[in-house]
């Protein structure tokens, strides 16, 4: 019975049909008006919302994201491209004193190198950005984080010659050069290729060309390619315009990820951008969210799912520029959303926390707990228990014989009600739940999963990223009293 219930787990969890790809937001910060960065953490974790992006390495956002379970990507602002560009040491000094402090409480996964750095400003040196990111993942290698923290760069459509027909696409005569390089250090790498892709641009600078659905990602009669491919919408001929470009340079053997650094739609704008309304920012925004939930590729890569990152979180009223600039966000600086966008998530516990910022300025907590791994030695989860019930404060009549939460009987979930009660209490720290390395932060409630039925564990498995498929997979066995030592090779 044991082994068959391992074996239907271990199915569940491998089955390619259950993974649904991440959202990413860009979390910009020119106002003078938006939430502190904590508050920011809190709310995204009610939301669908995953990855975050940032424009540089804000202390206070890298703090407020500590053991959150949000991913997050930094940046080194252009103008500090040239000082990283120098030697190794200078880049091991940005980092030493710019993202190390920070892991891994907070969860890291790239590093961008500038922000359309190319196309930009004709003064910034091309040469310069090559050799910083090189700098910088050699950083990376010495300390054993190329696996984990990727460096790249986010590029503008303006990189490209021309972007339609999608399949005759060329990067621009001038760049190439240094396309070349930077496109061989992310395949070298395993890094993605950033774009920032934005239909709204491209219809707003030529409406009368440009179909409006099919810039809003909704065209059902498609726009057809000379090779055969047919869009449906302008954002899957930007990405694909991208691929032949680096095809056209020699790279169309190797697997080169892109992702969408950046895409979205204004619902205001000057008095000439007459498409920059809540209506087209809504309609836009959902379906680039939905599109990015598809776990879907492009014409010319099907099945290559495209991550995407919606810009932006926030409307920024301190950001240069027109009037659309300053008002790409989803929502406003007090939490209230712009326009309607669903962005529940249905295995978050703090749904309607966005709602509740604008409204009362109170929010629940983040959902995270601590709870003990899953193969922790019972004679330290005793004496964990012992501490956090006795000198730790923690009150534990509720694991006591007579108590709401003690079943299942279990030292394993006794020490791990124990453990999250202490951590709660201390601010949710990831050294207050180390208990002498018996201690393990998650972000889906316990409490919820051992009191599973079947169709809850496949939703669980099927949302859930891998590390915490194999965690819960541990929990599980380990609270329905498996000994799964046998079991697993």
């Amino acid at each position: 019975m044991a082994l068959h219930l391992f074996h239907l787990l271990l199915f569940l969890l491998l089955s390619p049909l259950s993974y649904v790809s991440s959202v990413g937001i860009n979390y910009g910060t020119l106002g003078n008006n938006l939430p502190s960065p904590k508050k920011v953490a809190q709310l995204l974790q009610s939301t669908l919302l995953d990855k975050v992006k940032i424009y540089d390495t804000n202390p206070d956002i890298l703090e407020a994201f500590s053991n959150t379970g949000v991913d997050l990507i930094v940046a080194v602002e252009n103008y500090h491209v040239a000082n990283i560009s120098k030697d190794a040491a200078a880049a091991d000094d940005w980092f030493a004193t710019r993202v190390q402090p920070f892991i891994p409480a907070t969860s890291i996964v790239a590093v961008c190198v500038g922000n359309e750095y190319l196309t930009s400003d004709d003064n910034l040196d091309p040469d310069a950005l090559v050799q910083a990111m090189q700098n910088l993942h050699a950083v990376l290698l010495k300390r054993g984080l190329d696996r984990k923290i990727k460096v790249t760069t986010p590029h503008s459509m303006a990189v490209l010659a021309s972007s339609f027909p999608p399949s005759a696409s060329t990067f621009a005569t001038k760049l190439i050069p240094t396309m070349s390089s930077i496109v061989g250090f992310l395949a070298d790498t395993r890094a993605p290729f950033m774009v920032n892709a934005y239909p709204y641009f491209a219809y707003r600078d030529n409406p009368s060309t440009v179909d409006l659905e099919y810039a809003l990602l909704g065209n059902s009669t498609g726009v057809h390619d000379p090779k055969g491919y047919i869009y449906h919408n302008m954002l899957d001929a930007q990405i694909d315009a991208v691929r032949s470009a680096i095809d056209a340079i020699g790279f169309g053997n190797l697997s080169m990820k892109i992702t969408v650094s950046e895409s979205g739609w204004p619902s205001k704008g000057d008095p000439e951008d007459t498409a920059a309304i809540p209506n087209n920012a809504k309609t836009y925004n959902t379906r680039l969210i939905e599109r990015a939930q598809s776990n879907k590729g492009t014409p010319m890569k099907p099945k290559d799912n495209i991550e995407i990152f919606v810009f932006a979180l926030f409307n920024e009223n301190k950001k240069p520029g027109g009037a659309s600039e300053r008002n790409f966000g989803i929502f406003n600086g007090d939490g209230s959303k712009v326009y309607e966008v669903d962005l529940s998530c249905e295995f978050c516990s703090n749904g309607d926390a966005f709602e509740k910022m604008s409204t009362s300025g109170q929010v629940r907590g983040p959902s995270v707990w601590c709870v003990a791994k899953p193969h922790a030695d019972e004679k330290v989860l005793q004496s964990v228990l012992d501490f956090c019930c006795g000198p730790g404060g923690v009150d534990c009549r509720e694991v006591y014989e007579s108590g709401k939460c003690f079943e299942p009987d279990k030292l394993h979930a006794h020490a791990s009600y124990a453990m999250n009660a202490y951590y709660q209490m201390h601010g949710r720290n990831y050294w207050n739940c180390d208990f002498k390395g018996t201690g393990l932060v998650t972000f889906s409630d316990p409490s919820k999963l051992i009191q599973f039925k079947t169709p809850i564990l496949k939703i669980f498995l099927s949302f859930s990223p891998i590390n915490f498929q194999l965690i819960f997979l541990g929990q599980v066995m380990g609270h329905a009293g498996i000994d799964n030592s046998d079991s697993i090779a």
